[in-house]
């Protein structure tokens, strides 16, 4: 049985039970294909300065007593994020000539490396002396050829995938039904962290002004809270500015985002950057119509009418995104059977197979 070792700097917890989900469920189908699977991860989505150097302390050492005591055992490390997780990945290669494998997911790009010329350094170290990179969107993969200069020929593209057995399809009827909302109701949903990059400034500013034509309007943002002072900023703009109807959610466990995804009428995502976009692709998996900025993965990915492309950081252009499927059928239906198709490309199962087999190249 091949031995593999996932580092991570984000990995759920029962306190933190979505954070790096998507990390967690690509472990679980690689324990199914028969596969030993190890994970030294943070677990921990606090920030601030002490919490920060505290969580990721207790992860180095975690690692460095793994490479001491049973580093020789794995075949493949697999670190989740170019750097930290990459750096530490190497330790291994260095001592024990393991293969090593590293997934960029966006941000280790477009915001680590960009805080200095030193992350940048051990950025494109990790890069070129990684035996395979993975980028989960294609903009990832021009950035690594043209900024890192990285050869083409080490990179495959391959993001996480879709759990189609969480995010089905189901009826928006039982859905609503489900979560006691009113049947009338037509349902904006945003899922990710409360954060200013996440463009929600922009989306609540484009609901306010669609809200005044579509009384029966509501606004949903279901995630974690990692910005406190820009939340209280948010929800004071919504109490000076009365806008109805918008409530702010908890992070959730993934079955019963499905059920939200699965009752709204528009799902959007108007990041100021995205990787890939994952949760956009589990919107198409649910058979709910897209509006998303045109950035990073998000470009690739919705394009082909698989989605609305909007401009980011735009509120007049996202205004019009949403309201394009809200009056139009004929683009909503074109626009979930295009998802569909990229929902069954992408489909999680299908593709841990391509990452088993690039475990297992040379």
């Amino acid at each position: 049985m091949e031995k593999i070792l996932v580092i991570s700097t984000m990995y759920p917890s029962e306190t933190n039970p979505t954070f790096g989900i998507f990390v967690k469920n690509q472990v679980k189908e690689l324990k199914n294909r028969g596969l030993s699977v190890d994970v030294a991860a943070v677990n921990d989505p606090r920030a601030g300065k002490l919490v920060v150097l505290k969580k990721y302390l207790i992860w180095i050492l975690q690692v460095i007593y793994i490479l001491l005591t049973r580093g020789w055992k794995y075949d493949v490390v697999h670190a989740h994020y170019v750097y930290p997780s990459g750096q530490l990945a190497l330790l291994f290669k260095t001592l024990f000539r393991t293969r090593i494998i590293v997934t960029a997911h966006g941000g280790d790009l477009d915001k680590m490396a960009k805080k200095g010329q030193f992350f940048f350094k051990r950025t494109k170290q990790v890069l070129h002396e990684a035996d395979h990179v993975i980028a989960v969107g294609e903009k990832l993969k021009i950035d690594m050829v043209t900024a890192f200069e990285v050869s083409e020929d080490k990179i495959s593209v391959l993001n996480m995938g879709v759990n189609r057995k969480i995010f089905t399809p189901i009826s928006q009827e039982i859905a609503k039904r489900t979560l006691e909302i009113p049947p009338p109701s037509i349902m904006i949903l945003f899922v990710g962290n409360i954060i200013k990059a996440k463009g929600i400034e922009e989306l609540t500013a484009a609901y306010r002004h669609l809200k005044e034509n579509y009384r029966n309007l509501e606004l949903h943002l279901i995630g974690a809270q990692k910005e406190p002072a820009f939340v209280k900023r948010l929800q004071d703009k919504i109490t000076t500015n009365s806008i109805k109807d918008v409530t702010i959610h908890p992070a959730m466990e993934q079955r019963d985002i499905a059920i939200w995804i699965a009752a709204a009428d528009v799902f959007v995502i108007p990041s100021y950057m995205e990787g890939f976009g994952l949760v956009a692709l589990e919107a198409m998996s649910c058979h709910t119509p897209v509006v998303g900025s045109d950035v990073g993965g998000l470009h690739y990915l919705l394009q082909d009418q698989a989605g609305v492309l909007v401009k980011p950081k735009n509120k007049t252009s996202l205004s019009n995104g949403i309201e394009s499927i809200l009056k139009n059928d004929n683009l909503r239906n074109e626009l979930i059977a295009n998802g569909e198709e990229k929902a069954q490309l992408y489909d999680q199962e299908k593709l841990i197979g391509q990452l088993i087999k690039i475990y297992h190249q040379e």
